[in-house]
Protein backbone atom coordinates (compact mmCIF):
# COMPACT_ATOMS: atom_id res chain seq x y z
CA UNK A 1 0.00 0.00 0.00
CA UNK A 2 1.39 3.40 -0.93
CA UNK A 3 1.87 6.18 1.60
CA UNK A 4 -0.83 8.16 -0.20
CA UNK A 5 -3.25 5.27 0.30
CA UNK A 6 -2.33 5.04 3.98
CA UNK A 7 -2.90 8.80 4.30
CA UNK A 8 -6.34 8.61 2.68
CA UNK A 9 -7.52 5.50 4.51
CA UNK A 10 -6.32 6.36 7.99
CA UNK A 11 -6.34 10.15 8.35
CA UNK A 12 -8.39 10.16 11.50
CA UNK A 13 -6.22 7.49 13.07
CA UNK A 14 -3.31 9.82 12.37
CA UNK A 15 -5.31 12.75 13.72
CA UNK A 16 -4.01 12.07 17.19
CA UNK A 17 -3.82 15.80 17.71
CA UNK A 18 -3.17 17.69 20.91
CA UNK A 19 -5.34 20.55 19.69
CA UNK A 20 -4.81 23.05 16.93
CA UNK A 21 -5.97 26.35 15.59
CA UNK A 22 -8.10 26.60 12.48
CA UNK A 23 -5.19 27.36 10.15
CA UNK A 24 -2.65 24.66 10.91
CA UNK A 25 -0.67 22.96 8.17
CA UNK A 26 -0.27 19.25 7.60
CA UNK A 27 3.14 18.01 6.55
CA UNK A 28 3.38 14.63 4.85
CA UNK A 29 6.84 13.10 4.61
CA UNK A 30 7.72 10.19 2.34
CA UNK A 31 11.17 8.92 1.39
CA UNK A 32 12.01 8.57 -2.28
CA UNK A 33 15.08 6.95 -3.78
CA UNK A 34 17.41 8.91 -6.03
CA UNK A 35 19.51 6.11 -7.58
CA UNK A 36 21.97 8.34 -9.40
CA UNK A 37 23.13 9.97 -6.17
CA UNK A 38 25.88 8.41 -4.04
CA UNK A 39 24.73 6.41 -1.04
CA UNK A 40 26.37 8.79 1.44
CA UNK A 41 24.47 11.72 -0.07
CA UNK A 42 21.16 9.93 0.25
CA UNK A 43 22.05 8.86 3.79
CA UNK A 44 22.73 12.47 4.78
CA UNK A 45 19.37 13.48 3.36
CA UNK A 46 17.68 10.81 5.40
CA UNK A 47 19.51 12.01 8.51
CA UNK A 48 18.26 15.54 7.80
CA UNK A 49 14.74 14.19 7.58
CA UNK A 50 15.10 12.43 10.91
CA UNK A 51 16.46 15.57 12.58
CA UNK A 52 13.56 17.61 11.25
CA UNK A 53 11.12 14.99 12.45
CA UNK A 54 12.66 15.16 15.92
CA UNK A 55 12.13 18.93 15.96
CA UNK A 56 8.49 18.44 14.98
CA UNK A 57 8.09 15.58 17.44
CA UNK A 58 7.48 17.92 20.37
CA UNK A 59 5.15 20.27 18.56
CA UNK A 60 2.19 20.14 20.99
CA UNK A 61 -0.41 20.48 18.24
CA UNK A 62 0.52 17.44 16.24
CA UNK A 63 -0.18 13.89 15.26
CA UNK A 64 2.00 10.98 14.29
CA UNK A 65 2.06 7.69 12.42
CA UNK A 66 4.63 5.35 10.99
CA UNK A 67 5.29 3.20 7.93
CA UNK A 68 8.33 1.54 6.39
CA UNK A 69 10.29 1.92 3.22
CA UNK A 70 11.71 -1.39 1.92
CA UNK A 71 14.87 0.17 0.49
CA UNK A 72 15.79 2.57 3.27
CA UNK A 73 14.30 0.38 6.00
CA UNK A 74 12.85 3.50 7.60
CA UNK A 75 10.84 2.51 10.66
CA UNK A 76 9.17 5.86 11.21
CA UNK A 77 7.70 8.30 8.76
CA UNK A 78 6.08 11.07 10.74
CA UNK A 79 2.95 12.94 9.80
CA UNK A 80 2.67 16.19 11.70
CA UNK A 81 0.69 19.36 11.91
CA UNK A 82 2.27 22.58 13.05
CA UNK A 83 1.00 25.92 14.30
CA UNK A 84 3.68 27.18 16.65
CA UNK A 85 6.91 25.95 15.10
CA UNK A 86 8.64 28.28 12.69
CA UNK A 87 9.77 25.67 10.20
CA UNK A 88 12.70 26.96 8.20
CA UNK A 89 11.88 26.62 4.50
CA UNK A 90 15.55 26.33 3.47
CA UNK A 91 15.81 23.46 5.92
CA UNK A 92 12.98 21.74 4.08
CA UNK A 93 14.56 22.48 0.71
CA UNK A 94 17.68 20.60 1.78
CA UNK A 95 15.65 17.40 1.94
CA UNK A 96 16.00 16.53 -1.74
CA UNK A 97 14.69 13.02 -1.17
CA UNK A 98 11.63 14.19 0.72
CA UNK A 99 8.29 15.27 -0.67
CA UNK A 100 6.32 17.75 1.40
CA UNK A 101 2.69 18.54 0.74
CA UNK A 102 0.99 21.44 2.49
CA UNK A 103 -2.75 21.11 2.91
CA UNK A 104 -4.63 23.86 4.71
CA UNK A 105 -7.37 22.61 7.02
CA UNK A 106 -10.89 23.67 6.09
CA UNK A 107 -14.43 22.45 6.58
CA UNK A 108 -14.40 20.31 3.46
CA UNK A 109 -11.34 18.39 4.68
CA UNK A 110 -12.97 17.71 8.03
CA UNK A 111 -16.14 16.45 6.39
CA UNK A 112 -14.17 14.27 3.99
CA UNK A 113 -12.91 11.99 6.73
CA UNK A 114 -15.20 10.11 9.05
CA UNK A 115 -14.33 10.27 12.73
CA UNK A 116 -15.30 7.14 14.66
CA UNK A 117 -15.58 9.08 17.92
CA UNK A 118 -14.91 12.35 19.68
CA UNK A 119 -11.91 11.82 21.96
CA UNK A 120 -11.71 14.00 25.06
CA UNK A 121 -8.70 13.80 27.37
CA UNK A 122 -9.73 14.97 30.84
CA UNK A 123 -8.53 15.33 34.41
CA UNK A 124 -10.02 16.40 37.73
CA UNK A 125 -8.72 17.73 41.02
CA UNK A 126 -10.62 16.90 44.20
CA UNK A 127 -10.77 17.65 47.92
CA UNK A 128 -9.67 14.09 48.68
CA UNK A 129 -9.71 10.47 47.56
CA UNK A 130 -13.17 9.36 48.71
CA UNK A 131 -15.80 9.95 46.05
CA UNK A 132 -18.49 9.47 48.70
CA UNK A 133 -17.30 12.28 50.97
CA UNK A 134 -15.13 14.51 48.78
CA UNK A 135 -15.86 16.77 45.82
CA UNK A 136 -14.39 17.77 42.48
CA UNK A 137 -12.85 21.25 42.60
CA UNK A 138 -11.34 21.51 39.13
CA UNK A 139 -12.26 20.01 35.77
CA UNK A 140 -10.37 20.24 32.47
CA UNK A 141 -10.56 18.54 29.11
CA UNK A 142 -9.13 18.79 25.61
CA UNK A 143 -10.75 17.59 22.40
CA UNK A 144 -8.01 15.84 20.42
CA UNK A 145 -9.45 16.94 17.10
CA UNK A 146 -8.36 20.45 18.01
CA UNK A 147 -9.72 23.59 16.45
CA UNK A 148 -11.53 26.50 18.03
CA UNK A 149 -12.76 26.01 21.61
CA UNK A 150 -11.09 22.60 21.85
CA UNK A 151 -10.35 23.01 25.57
CA UNK A 152 -12.63 23.33 28.58
CA UNK A 153 -11.42 24.25 32.06
CA UNK A 154 -13.04 25.50 35.25
CA UNK A 155 -12.71 25.59 39.01
CA UNK A 156 -15.71 24.12 40.87
CA UNK A 157 -17.19 25.24 44.16
CA UNK A 158 -17.26 22.14 46.45
CA UNK A 159 -19.25 23.97 49.13
CA UNK A 160 -16.82 22.64 51.70
CA UNK A 161 -13.29 23.39 52.88
CA UNK A 162 -10.33 22.24 50.81
CA UNK A 163 -7.91 20.49 53.17
CA UNK A 164 -5.45 19.06 50.63
CA UNK A 165 -4.21 22.23 48.94
CA UNK A 166 -0.66 20.96 49.42
CA UNK A 167 -1.32 18.52 46.55
CA UNK A 168 -2.74 20.79 43.85
CA UNK A 169 -2.43 24.31 45.23
CA UNK A 170 -6.17 24.98 45.08
CA UNK A 171 -7.25 26.63 48.34
CA UNK A 172 -10.67 27.10 49.90
CA UNK A 173 -10.80 30.84 49.16
CA UNK A 174 -10.19 30.14 45.45
CA UNK A 175 -13.29 27.99 45.00
CA UNK A 176 -15.77 28.79 47.78
CA UNK A 177 -17.12 31.99 46.28
CA UNK A 178 -20.23 32.99 44.29
CA UNK A 179 -18.56 33.38 40.90
CA UNK A 180 -17.27 29.76 40.91
CA UNK A 181 -19.95 27.28 39.75
CA UNK A 182 -20.97 24.29 41.78
CA UNK A 183 -20.98 20.97 39.97
CA UNK A 184 -24.79 21.17 39.75
CA UNK A 185 -24.43 24.47 37.89
CA UNK A 186 -21.65 23.07 35.73
CA UNK A 187 -23.46 19.94 34.51
CA UNK A 188 -25.73 21.59 31.87
CA UNK A 189 -22.81 23.68 30.61
CA UNK A 190 -20.59 20.60 30.32
CA UNK A 191 -23.30 18.60 28.54
CA UNK A 192 -23.86 21.41 26.07
CA UNK A 193 -20.13 21.77 25.42
CA UNK A 194 -19.66 18.05 24.77
CA UNK A 195 -22.64 17.99 22.42
CA UNK A 196 -21.09 20.86 20.48
CA UNK A 197 -17.95 18.76 19.93
CA UNK A 198 -19.68 15.45 19.25
CA UNK A 199 -20.20 13.96 15.80
CA UNK A 200 -23.83 12.95 15.31
CA UNK A 201 -24.35 9.24 15.86
CA UNK A 202 -20.81 8.69 17.17
CA UNK A 203 -19.74 8.10 20.79
CA UNK A 204 -17.65 10.34 23.02
CA UNK A 205 -14.49 8.70 24.37
CA UNK A 206 -13.26 10.20 27.64
CA UNK A 207 -9.59 9.42 28.36
CA UNK A 208 -8.04 9.70 31.84
CA UNK A 209 -5.05 8.20 33.59
CA UNK A 210 -6.20 5.87 36.38
CA UNK A 211 -9.65 6.93 35.25
CA UNK A 212 -11.36 3.66 36.10
CA UNK A 213 -10.45 3.89 39.79
CA UNK A 214 -10.49 7.63 40.33
CA UNK A 215 -11.65 10.20 37.76
CA UNK A 216 -14.62 8.30 36.31
CA UNK A 217 -16.14 7.17 39.66
CA UNK A 218 -15.81 10.75 40.96
CA UNK A 219 -17.51 12.07 37.85
CA UNK A 220 -20.31 9.51 38.13
CA UNK A 221 -20.90 10.34 41.79
CA UNK A 222 -21.11 14.06 41.07
CA UNK A 223 -23.66 13.41 38.31
CA UNK A 224 -25.68 11.24 40.70
CA UNK A 225 -25.77 14.02 43.30
CA UNK A 226 -27.28 16.22 40.61
CA UNK A 227 -29.80 13.51 39.64
CA UNK A 228 -28.42 13.54 36.10
CA UNK A 229 -27.49 10.40 34.17
CA UNK A 230 -24.27 10.27 32.23
CA UNK A 231 -25.21 10.01 28.53
CA UNK A 232 -25.20 6.38 27.31
CA UNK A 233 -22.96 7.23 24.36
CA UNK A 234 -20.17 8.40 26.67
CA UNK A 235 -17.42 5.79 27.00
CA UNK A 236 -14.20 5.89 29.00
CA UNK A 237 -10.61 4.78 28.41
CA UNK A 238 -8.09 4.35 31.22
CA UNK A 239 -4.48 4.82 30.07
CA UNK A 240 -3.07 3.11 33.18
CA UNK A 241 -3.58 -0.47 31.84
CA UNK A 242 -2.05 0.64 28.55
CA UNK A 243 0.99 2.03 30.37
CA UNK A 244 1.50 -1.32 32.09
CA UNK A 245 2.13 -2.87 28.68
CA UNK A 246 5.10 -0.58 27.98
CA UNK A 247 8.68 -1.78 28.19
CA UNK A 248 12.00 0.03 28.15
CA UNK A 249 14.55 -0.33 25.38
CA UNK A 250 16.20 -3.16 27.33
CA UNK A 251 12.91 -5.05 27.55
CA UNK A 252 12.28 -4.33 31.24
CA UNK A 253 9.06 -2.92 32.67
CA UNK A 254 8.78 0.67 33.88
CA UNK A 255 9.31 1.06 37.66
CA UNK A 256 6.17 3.19 37.95
CA UNK A 257 3.12 3.88 35.81
CA UNK A 258 2.05 7.19 37.34
CA UNK A 259 1.52 10.11 35.00
CA UNK A 260 4.64 11.74 36.43
CA UNK A 261 6.71 8.59 35.75
CA UNK A 262 5.38 8.36 32.20
CA UNK A 263 6.19 12.01 31.58
CA UNK A 264 9.74 11.41 32.76
CA UNK A 265 10.00 8.17 30.75
CA UNK A 266 9.07 10.01 27.57
CA UNK A 267 11.08 13.10 28.55
CA UNK A 268 8.04 15.32 28.16
CA UNK A 269 8.59 18.85 29.50
CA UNK A 270 6.26 19.94 32.29
CA UNK A 271 3.93 22.71 31.14
CA UNK A 272 2.95 24.53 34.33
CA UNK A 273 2.55 23.03 37.82
CA UNK A 274 1.73 19.35 38.10
CA UNK A 275 -1.55 18.28 39.72
CA UNK A 276 -3.51 21.08 38.13
CA UNK A 277 -6.17 19.74 35.83
CA UNK A 278 -5.23 21.37 32.50
CA UNK A 279 -1.51 20.80 33.00
CA UNK A 280 -2.15 17.13 33.64
CA UNK A 281 -4.44 16.99 30.60
CA UNK A 282 -1.66 18.41 28.44
CA UNK A 283 0.80 15.87 29.82
CA UNK A 284 -1.66 13.03 29.25
CA UNK A 285 -2.22 14.15 25.66
CA UNK A 286 1.51 13.75 25.03
CA UNK A 287 1.60 10.44 26.89
CA UNK A 288 -1.43 9.10 25.01
CA UNK A 289 0.22 10.01 21.74
CA UNK A 290 3.39 8.16 22.65
CA UNK A 291 1.64 5.12 24.19
CA UNK A 292 -0.65 4.57 21.19
CA UNK A 293 2.37 4.88 18.91
CA UNK A 294 4.51 2.47 20.95
CA UNK A 295 1.70 -0.07 21.26
CA UNK A 296 0.59 0.50 17.65
CA UNK A 297 -2.99 1.20 18.69
CA UNK A 298 -5.47 2.63 16.21
CA UNK A 299 -8.50 4.63 17.33
CA UNK A 300 -10.87 1.62 16.91
CA UNK A 301 -8.46 -0.53 18.94
CA UNK A 302 -8.38 2.14 21.65
CA UNK A 303 -12.17 2.13 21.66
CA UNK A 304 -12.22 -1.64 22.10
CA UNK A 305 -10.79 -1.17 25.59
CA UNK A 306 -13.38 1.44 26.59
CA UNK A 307 -15.93 0.94 29.37
CA UNK A 308 -19.21 2.63 30.24
CA UNK A 309 -20.37 4.44 33.35
CA UNK A 310 -22.78 1.57 34.01
CA UNK A 311 -19.78 -0.77 34.38
CA UNK A 312 -18.53 1.37 37.27
CA UNK A 313 -21.93 1.87 38.89
CA UNK A 314 -22.25 -1.90 39.33
CA UNK A 315 -19.19 -1.91 41.60
CA UNK A 316 -19.78 -1.55 45.31
CA UNK A 317 -19.32 1.99 46.76
CA UNK A 318 -15.78 2.98 47.65
CA UNK A 319 -14.42 -0.17 46.04
CA UNK A 320 -12.39 1.74 43.51
CA UNK A 321 -11.35 4.84 45.39
CA UNK A 322 -7.70 5.57 44.90
CA UNK A 323 -5.10 7.37 42.86
CA UNK A 324 -1.65 6.70 41.50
Amino acid sequence: MSLASIWSANLYQLWNSLGSNSTFTFLRFSTTLVPEKPYNTRRRQLQQLRRLVQVLRWEPRSFITSCSHPEWKVDKVMVRSSTNKDINQPELNKLKAVQCYHIQENISIRKAFDRPATILVFDIETTGFSRQNERIIEFALRDLIGGKNSTFQTLINPEKDVLNAYIHGIRTYMVNKPDVPTFRELVPILLQYVRSRQVDGRPVIWVAHNGRRFDVPFMIKEFQRCSVEIPPDWMFVDTLPLARQLVKADGSKLPSFSLKALREHYEIPLDGPAHRAMQDVTTLCYVLQRITFDLKLSVPELMNGAFRASDIIKILPEKQDGAV
